[in-house]
């Protein structure tokens, strides 16, 4: 068809030729969003002398057919053409947790020509966080042969720093392990982040896959990555606790997101704006009680504090 011939007609003449002839013209690639769906989970101590210890986990589904049927993959699927990815978000989680409003934030569009042997596959990934009290039971939906909570466990093994055409170039070596029961996946990512004066440009490539499906090792620790780096200077821990704790469980949270120990003074000083005190207390084990908060929800960021 003419393009001066179409710029020539009205604009309800132009939309209707358009989809009669042109809408068609080029290959269309499929949307599907990936869903790193974290919570952390309260693991009974072994006798009331010991606190519990708190994990952080994901969710992962079996996949029942092929591509990599039987390997774990993110929670997600495929936009309806009448949705928007936001949409799509909120409906995969409550078909995946069974619960409404969970915090969801988009995090990065993957569009590796060849991420899905399947088709021509772009995949917009969310991070999403859910405070496991309010999680009802995990079901499996019909496409999937099982449904997991599965510990996250991220290590980095080696780097090597190098001066490449007066770039600088570093490389890492992540070791990505997932367990729940007697089931563990693991998979081995390399990161290149090669520094340009002010720019930076990061890629990441799995060098080693057992039992992740897709692309979806490169997503965990992506999502892992921008979880740990908000945690500091947002209120994202927060969606992983119930409406009332005390500091010691929130600090836990943050110290499974961060991957290590805090300083319970620096601690509560950093999130001592963040929270208010309910007056309440509670009793755990043999400790003497603690007192019960909230989250301040007048809290606003202070990058001076």
């Amino acid at each position: 068809m003419d393009d001066q011939y179409l710029q020539n007609l009205s604009e309800a003449e132009f939309l209707e030729q358009y989809k009669k002839t042109e809408i068609n013209k080029y290959k269309k690639p499929s949307i599907t969003t990936d869903m790193a769906i974290f919570t952390v989970v309260t693991e009974p101590a072994p006798d009331k002398r010991k606190k519990a210890e708190k994990e952080l986990q994901l969710l992962l589904i079996q996949r029942g057919g092929h591509p990599y049927k039987g390997d774990w993959a993110l929670a997600g699927g495929f936009m309806g053409i009448d949705e928007d990815l936001d949409t799509a978000v909120q409906r995969e989680l409550k078909e995946e947790t069974g619960v409404d409003g969970v915090y969801a934030e988009q995090l990065y569009t993957w569009s590796a020509v060849d991420r899905d042997p399947r088709m021509r596959i772009v995949s917009v990934s969310y991070l999403a966080l859910v405070d496991q009290e309010k999680l009802p039971p995990l079901q499996a939906g019909d496409d999937a042969e099982d449904v997991r909570w599965f510990t996250v466990k991220d290590k980095t093994v080696e780097i090597r720093d190098e001066m490449e055409s007066g770039l600088r170039k570093r490389t890492e070596e992540i070791e990505l392990e997932l367990t729940s029961g007697d089931i563990k996946v693991s998979a081995t990512v390399e990161k290149v982040t090669v520094t340009d004066g002010a720019n930076t440009k990061t890629t990441m490539s799995i060098t080693h896959r057992d039992g992740i499906a897709f692309d979806h090792a490169e997503i965990i620790l992506y999502s892992l990555e921008r979880l740990r780096g908000k945690v500091n200077y947002t209120n994202i821990a927060f969606n992983l606790v119930g409406d009332e704790f005390t500091l010691p469980d929130l600090q836990q949270v943050y110290e499974v997101i961060l991957g290590r120990s805090l300083n319970k003074v620096q601690f509560r000083r950093h999130v001592e704006d963040m929270v208010v005190d309910t007056g309440k207390e509670i009793k755990t084990g043999a400790y003497r009680p603690s007192k019960l908060y909230k989250y301040n929800e007048g809290w606003v960021y202070d990058q001076w504090k």
